[in-house]
């Protein structure tokens, strides 16, 4: 050991010398009282990196920090000795070279036996690995801290970026049933279904909160005893201050009995509906039977009095246009059931738009209200459009009473109708002031029996039919709104390629144009093949019959007709598959179909054939078969 001026009061000095210089994990040197380093042992030489001739004499503030020196720190360290007998602490010093270290320091004061301060004893240990795996857990332990501090009542635990478990609270064990030893090191993947681990869904969740910044989804999940259950998962990705990913946030709630709930409540909402339904097949059942009851009243007594061989022939007359004016009233019936189920074979004609919305507006406004202002705006060059004139003004009307009830304080309606030249279509625009829809329900409008009005203020049918005419009819319709903001309902349908084909301005006369004709009656109904026969022969027609599609292809191997009269509806092969089968067999073949429902037909699978309603009439039937034969001439 190296001397200084220091008194020489210390006994054994030698053995002294050889304790301090055998020590070299620990810098063991003496400083003066003014700080001034008096020793310097080997340990000292190691963690300083300097000699002892090149420090001996200089004051020990040369190993602390500008910031250290700056603030007073060496002289603080002195007078905490000096006046408590003793200071020990932690902090960085400077190495001879200019590098850090992190040191734990003891400081002593050596004092005479009357006490008087001789100097300072100071031992030194560099702690530098020590401190950075100390640094390190605390930061680990933070970051665990903050996610814990953001959620509450949820399983929660951390995954690295490959998404392997590297933490497990007591909720976590809870739900999935694993005790953290079992569980930490594990890829997350494990508690996944083997349907969404053998869909990639473990990946795709890591990869979508990286994306997006979060991954929430409802799933089953699986425990550690095999047992599901419905989970709701949040996964977020954690970032250090740098904004790079060393892990993500795992939370996952237990959600069955939550799920289980709600399913009984849809089963409770769907036997209510199931209830509604039935209450309203009730009501409109009931209103069915009583007006049909009333027509069949007339028919039924008009009938039997023409069954007296005494009547008059003015009575006779009189009872019977009653049966055909009520069989009229009839097929209007049941043509407006047919078009309140949505299974009303559209009729289309050619519509001058302009005209019609004209029209159509000077209704609305009346039948809206005062409080409802209408206003129409048509482009002056708008196309006509073919499409079911009732069809289409139910639509409107349907739209328009949707933007009353959307505006109960009154507002502003606004029709605009103008061409789209690029799709050669044509869009009617109703927009209003209402209310708005929020956009969590706007994407369901069009369902049938959705309404986004309170219980019993509606019956979620009146956009479903605009959706469903605006299809049959080749076009789409359209819907943008948002709450206060109003809504804006487009209807876009074709532009017309001419006049319609069901137009009455193109209808033949009801007399019958033709000297002779022989036709094939296909019918499946006994009645109705009599009546239909018996219909044509007045009409100075040769007749054969059959009752199925079937007996009419054998019947038409032997022999041409002028023309074949089908049923749609028939057992066996129906009416359209054996026309479509006659129509690429013999192209030339003149086929008229006859219906008064078909679910084809609703849905536009008989586009290309001649179609008559039922009931028909001798009119009627003249029109139909004056068209179809016209149809193949122009061939």
């Amino acid at each position: 050991m190296t001397r200084s001026s220091l008194p020489d009061i210390i006994s054994e000095e030698q053995r002294f010398q050889l304790l301090v210089n055998a020590v070299t994990d620990y810098a063991i040197y003496m400083l003066d009282v003014g700080g001034h380093v008096a020793t310097w042992n080997p340990g000292a030489r190691r963690f300083k990196g300097y000699e002892a001739g090149e420090i001996i004499g200089a004051h020990f503030s040369r190993f602390f920090t500008d910031e250290d020196r700056a603030a007073g720190k060496p002289a603080h360290i002195l007078r905490t000795a000096a006046e408590q007998g003793r200071y020990e602490g932690e902090g960085r010093r400077v190495r001879k070279d200019g590098s850090e270290i992190w040191v734990h320091v003891v400081v002593d004061p050596i004092r005479t036996e009357d006490g008087r301060l001789l100097g300072f004893a100071k031992i030194t240990r560099d702690i530098t690995e020590r401190h950075e795996a100390e640094r390190e857990l605390f930061a680990s332990e933070q970051r665990f801290r903050l996610l814990i501090q953001g959620v509450r009542d949820y399983a929660i635990y951390m995954l690295d970026p490959d998404g392997r478990i590297t933490n497990w609270n007591a909720g976590a064990e809870a739900i999935k049933g694993y005790k953290a030893d079992e569980i930490i090191g594990s890829h997350f993947s494990r508690f996944y279904t083997e349907e969404d681990r053998a869909a990639g869904e473990p990946a795709r969740a890591l990869e979508t909160a990286l994306r997006e910044g979060r991954y929430e989804r409802e799933a089953e999940r699986v425990r550690k005893d095999g047992s599901r259950f419905w989970a709701n998962v949040v996964i977020d990705p954690i970032r250090d201050e740098e904004g790079q990913v060393i892990g993500f946030a795992k939370i996952t709630r237990d959600i069955t009995e939550r799920r289980r709930a709600q399913e009984e409540l849809e089963e409770a909402r769907a036997a209510l509906f199931q209830s509604q339904k039935m209450q309203a097949l009730g009501e409109l059942t009931g209103g069915i039977a009583h007006d049909f009851n009333n027509l069949i009243t007339v028919i039924r007594g008009s009938a039997e009095l023409l069954q007296k061989e005494d009547l008059p022939l003015e009575k006779r007359r009189l009872y019977s246009r009653a049966i055909a004016e009520t069989a009229d009233r009839a097929a209007t019936l049941t043509s407006r059931l047919l078009a309140f189920g949505r299974r009303q074979a559209l009729k289309p004609e050619l519509i001058v738009l302009g005209v019609r919305l004209d029209a159509f507006c000077e209704v609305l406004s009346r039948t809206l209200g005062s409080r409802i202002e209408v206003s129409l705006e048509t482009a002056p060059d708008l196309w006509s459009i073919e499409a079911d004139a009732a069809e289409l003004e139910t639509a409107l009307l349907n739209a328009a009473f949707n933007a009353r009830d959307a505006m109960p304080d009154g507002g502003r309606l606004t029709i605009t109708a103008r061409n789209l030249t690029e799709e050669g279509n044509v869009c009617i625009t109703m927009t209003d002031t209402g209310q708005g829809i929020p956009p969590v329900l706007l994407s369901r409008v069009f369902e049938p029996f959705f309404t986004t009005k309170p219980v019993g203020k509606g019956t979620g049918l009146g956009l479903s039919q605009i959706h469903g005419f605006a299809a049959q009819t080749g076009g789409r319709a359209e819907i943008s709104s948002a709450p206060g903001a109003g809504t804006s309902l487009r209807l876009i349908l074709p532009r017309a390629e001419g006049t319609s084909p069901g137009s009455e301005a193109m209808l033949p006369a009801p007399e019958a144009e033709w000297e002779r004709l022989d036709v094939l009656v296909v019918e499946d109904n006994d009645n109705v093949r009599q009546f239909a026969r018996a219909l044509l022969e007045d009409l100075h027609a040769d007749v054969s019959e059959v009752a199925t599609a079937e007996e009419a292809l054998a019947a038409l191997h032997d022999r041409r007709f002028d023309l074949v009269f089908s049923d749609i509806v028939m057992p066996g092969m129906g009416g359209l598959e054996f026309a479509r089968r006659l129509k690429a067999d013999m192209p030339d073949q003149p086929i008229l179909l006859a219906t008064g429902y078909s679910n084809e037909v609703a849905n536009g699978e008989a586009a290309g054939f001649q179609i008559i309603q039922k009931p028909y009439g001798a009119r009627s039937l003249v029109q139909a078969v004056s068209r179809t034969l016209g149809a193949v001439r122009k061939r």
